[in-house]
C-alpha cells in the first residue's frame, strides 16, 4: 500500500472512537467479513481502549466550544488535537504538547489552559456525579 497523501486530515480521539464504534454496531459502515478478521480484532482494541480516555465523556457541542476557547491561545491544528486528545492536568504536559511554550505562552496563560481543559473535558467521577444527579431528579 502507498500513502498518497500523509496528512491529509487530523483526527481526535472523539472522531475516531464514534467511527469505529459505528462500524462496530453495523451502521454506515459494513462490519468486516470473515477475511477482515484482523480488523475486527483492531476495532475492538481500539474501542477498549478508547473507552478509558476521555474521549468517552466528550461530545461534538463541548469540542466546539473548547475549540472557540483555544482560538486566544494562537495554537496550532496539531497541538489543538494533541490538547484535546490527551486533555494534559499539569502544565509540564502542556509544556511537552505546545513547542516552544516558554516563549508562546505567560505562566498565566498555562494555567488559563488548564482551567478550560478541565471544564470542558469532564473526568470519568465527573460524569458519575451527573448520571447519579440526573437519576436522583428523576426519582422525584
Amino acid at each position: 500500500m502507498e500513502v498518497v497523501n500523509e496528512n491529509s486530515a487530523m483526527l481526535s480521539n472523539f472522531e475516531v472512537y464514534g467511527l469505529l464504534t459505528d462500524i462496530q454496531a453495523g451502521r454506515g459502515q459494513n462490519k468486516p467479513n470473515k477475511h477482515q478478521q484482523q480488523l475486527a480484532t483492531i476495532t475492538y482494541e481500539t474501542i477498549k481502549y478508547l473507552e478509558t480516555k476521555p474521549c468517552k465523556h466528550q461530545s461534538e457541542e463541548s469540542i466546539t466550544e473548547f475549540k472557540k476557547e483555544l482560538q486566544s491561545f494562537n495554537l496550532t491544528k496539531a497541538e489543538k488535537v494533541q490538547i484535546l486528545n490527551l486533555c494534559p492536568t499539569t502544565a509540564v504536559e502542556i509544556q511537552l504538547i505546545i513547542e516552544e511554550s516558554e516563549e508562546r505562552l505567560t505562566e498565566e496563560q498555562i494555567y488559563k489552559l488548564l482551567d478550560i481543559i478541565v471544564k470542558y473535558n469532564p473526568t470519568e467521577a465527573d460524569q458519575e456525579e451527573d448520571n447519579s444527579a440526573e437519576m436522583d431528579s428523576s426519582n422525584d
